[in-house]
């Protein structure tokens, strides 16, 4: 069973917007809180953006603070990554991720495959 499924990667120009996509299933959108993880090229996997089941509390990385917007439709078990301004620097593999009990830390919680942004300069 696919519980996350990121869509909506790509090639960008610096200074272009993308829109990522999470699909998730019944009960990867139960867990406590959602959200959005990136691996740049040769580096360790970082946050980059979280909200809570209600869609009420979002926090973000400070290196994308004021570009990226994450939201989420409980409705459609969806959740989204506006990302504005983007520049080389975000160049990474996206994933998406559900936090069964609200912790970033949680080996329980479920992942996406990922999805490859690339920004050209």
């Amino acid at each position: 069973q696919v519980d996350l499924e990121e869509s909506g990667g790509g090639l960008a120009q610096v200074g272009d917007s993308l829109r990522l996509s999470c699909a998730a299933s019944p009960r990867a959108a139960a867990s406590a809180s959602m959200g959005w993880f990136r691996q740049p090229p040769g580096s360790e996997r970082e946050f980059v953006a979280s909200i809570n089941k209600s869609g009420t509390n979002t926090f973000y990385s400070q290196s994308v603070k004021g570009r990226f917007t994450i939201s989420r439709d409980n409705a459609k078990n969806m959740m989204y990554l506006q990302m504005n301004n983007l520049t080389p620097l975000d160049t990474a593999v996206y994933f998406c991720v559900a936090f069964i009990r609200g912790s970033i830390v949680d080996t329980d919680n479920y992942w996406g495959q990922g999805t490859q942004v690339t920004v050209s300069s």
